[in-house]
């Protein structure tokens, strides 16, 4: 750790304090002092929750957010072999705000698609630490899991299963995608988004797969009229209507646990899914 902190120290100054943000573990927020101003950076490496492509990933794609002024990080440094600060790491500015949603209004909810929207203005395919991604949190794959015996399922789950599966993927365009929108990646400022946070599952793909990840969250926290209001605000953002909506929504549904984290989110989960399903073409 000493290392690391010196490769981030020798980028931005003098660190006088970490703190861990996620339990004990990184990713950190450093307090540095350069010539007498006080700032905050994250500090990512690699940890028992992220592996060393993830780093690479969240890396990268900032660097596309930069170059198109979208609302994120800026990133500072990256070290992606380890072979400069003895880990693969980054670093990246501390964007104030807070990702505490105190409700879910509908100006909130539409502002939280408008928000997406520009993600999604950027049009690319895949790159080097960019992958195709054809869900949400691609490094999770439960209905896989449950197809193989991996995990317990229900009717509900092998019928939506089997039905997105011989739907098949649509033929759509690829945008830059975040790859795991949910309230906690966002950053607010009142009632406006400041910036998406934590990319390492970032890459390319249909701009479903996050607009339906958002509507999924936004169900599962705020309840079934939630998903309409981040679609309005995305498609008023857009100026047209997002294509297969009802497909990406099961999608999204069927990447969760079978048993979500609480008997309400799955609840609600499974509402989501059915209406899903009921609108699939």
């Amino acid at each position: 750790m000493r290392e690391l902190i010196s490769w981030a120290a020798a980028a931005v100054g003098r660190v006088v304090a970490v703190h861990p943000l996620h339990d004990d573990q990184g990713p950190w927020r450093l307090d540095v002092v350069h010539n007498g101003v006080n700032r905050q950076y994250v500090l990512r490496a690699p940890t028992p929750r992220i592996g060393q492509s993830m780093i690479a990933t969240g890396a990268t794609a900032l660097q596309v957010a930069e170059h198109h002024d979208l609302p994120a990080p800026r990133l500072i440094a990256a070290d992606l072999t380890g072979d400069q600060s003895g880990t693969p790491a980054s670093l990246e500015t501390m964007i104030a705000g807070t990702t505490s949603w105190p409700d879910g209004s509908p100006e909130r909810l539409r502002a939280a698609g408008a928000a997406l929207a520009r993600l999604h203005t950027v049009s690319m395919g895949p790159r080097e630490h960019l992958p195709f991604r054809p869900r949400p949190i691609a490094v999770d794959d439960f209905a896989t899991d449950r197809r193989l015996g991996r995990m317990p399922t229900t009717a509900l789950l092998q019928q939506a299963d089997a039905l997105i599966t011989a739907h098949g993927r649509p033929d759509e365009p690829s945008v830059y995608l975040h790859g795991d929108v949910w309230p906690g990646n966002m950053l607010w400022s009142g009632n406006q988004v400041t910036a998406f946070i934590d990319w390492k599952t970032a890459g390319v793909g249909a701009l479903g797969v996050d607009l339906s990840e958002l509507r999924k969250q936004a169900a599962i926290t705020f309840g079934p009229e939630a998903p309409t209001e981040v679609l309005t605000g995305y498609q008023q953002s857009t100026g047209h209507p997002a294509p297969h909506v009802p497909y990406w929504d099961a999608v999204a549904a069927l990447n969760t646990p079978t048993t979500c984290w609480t008997p309400t989110a799955t609840i609600r989960r499974n509402n989501f899914l059915k209406t899903a399903l009921q609108n699939l073409p």
